[in-house]
């Protein structure tokens, strides 16, 4: 199987600088071709190639530079058939629509390849005067992207990188984007954010199912104690229910809770969910995307600012990974009166900040973490 990966990004924005970061630092001994058309940036200059250790045309170096023109399905399928591919890497025009590139591979049919990922490399300084000015295009490589890359993050403020990330959610809420300079960052590690696609909304998804979970337990909890007043004193085991609720969430609708074969339904009123239910009617959540570089310290003390309820609502579960003011990434996570700090290691996406409880006062939140 191939997997195809395709580049997309305005003219200047970096797609060759990345591809080429790629071939040197993540995909090892992979046999490759590059495709471009006719307004690549790459097969007119040979000396990229040559500085990757690829020659073109010379498919034993790893790597051939194809200029397609005209009939782009049947020269894609030529490439396929001819050099068997373990990767196929597509940077299309600068000024292209990447859904149409997209919908051309897969109008291929072709079982021999797999789409991997869309990728957008955005110029991180001038996301918004490209946006005013090219929003067709160019709100078309951000809607079709599944990772987003910034390009020219050195040297920029918090703010403004900030402020680009909100408007590339603007037009794309599910991309997993990456806000780290090039230079801090190892090709490897993106190419496995580019593929786990690691969002905010997949953190919020697990950290919901999680507040799920403690919900059932403390539901199941307080079952279990009404049975043992409901049956003379004697002892009514449920069979750990509550506690082993290991079901992918997103299909269980505990319409009839058995217990053990007695059959009781628990048809308590008291915001049981569903799990096609109203999450938003049971739980709050908030979901933060920050550059933001935070100290240890500085989120030590926020996670136990999370403990006040009386200022930040019921905090049930909040998770994070953010930058560390000393080039380190931290990873947090905290149950009520369990805060863990730990270091990452390796950077990661944008920074992101995810809270799930019950009356929250995400203004005070904020204000704990410092965005």
């Amino acid at each position: 199987m191939t997997k195809v990966d395709i580049f997309s990004g305005f003219l200047g924005a970096g797609k060759t600088t990345l591809i080429r970061k790629l071939i040197e630092e993540a995909y090892g001994t992979d046999k490759i071709v590059l495709i471009e058309n006719e307004f690549g940036e790459i097969g007119v200059d040979k000396g990229f190639l040559q500085n990757t250790g690829i020659e073109i045309n010379q498919m034993n170096a790893g790597c051939i530079c194809c200029t397609l023109v005209g009939d782009f399905g049947k020269a894609l399928n030529e490439v396929i058939e001819k050099y068997n591919p373990e990767r196929i890497l597509i940077e299309p025009s600068g000024v292209g629509k990447l859904s149409d590139v997209i919908i051309a591979v897969q109008d291929l049919k072709n079982d021999k390849i797999e789409l991997n990922g869309f990728t957008t490399v955005v110029d991180a300084k001038k996301a918004e005067m490209y946006m005013s000015n090219f929003g067709e295009f160019y709100e078309n490589q951000v809607e079709h992207a599944s990772s987003i890359i910034l390009s020219h993050t050195a040297g920029m403020v918090q703010e403004d990188i900030d402020k680009c990330i909100a408007l590339l959610r603007e037009h794309n809420k599910e991309a997993s984007i990456v806000t780290t300079d090039w230079k801090e960052i190892d090709g490897a590690k993106i190419l496995e954010i580019m593929e786990q696609k690691k969002t905010l909304s997949t953190e919020l998804d697990r950290l919901r199912e999680e507040a799920y979970r403690e919900q059932e337990a403390h539901e199941a909890e307080h079952r279990h104690h009404d049975h043992n007043h409901h049956h003379d004193g004697k002892e009514h085991e449920c069979c750990n229910h509550g506690h082993h609720h290991d079901h992918e969430h997103h299909h269980h609708d505990d319409q009839e809770h058995e217990c053990c074969g007695h059959g009781h339904r628990h048809d308590h009123e008291h915001h049981h969910h569903d799990h096609g239910h109203h999450a938003d009617e049971v739980f709050d959540e908030m979901g933060v995307e920050t550059a933001h570089r935070f100290k240890r310290s500085q989120l030590e003390q926020a996670l136990a600012g999370l403990m006040d309820s009386e200022q930040c609502g019921q905090v049930l579960r909040a998770k994070g990974f953010v930058a560390g003011t000393d080039g380190e990434w931290y990873e947090f996570d905290y149950i009520p009166g369990e805060p863990e700090v730990r270091t990452a290691g390796e950077a990661e996406t944008t920074g992101v900040i995810c809270v799930i409880g019950v009356g929250l006062n995400k203004d005070k939140i904020k204000e704990l973490f410092g965005i």
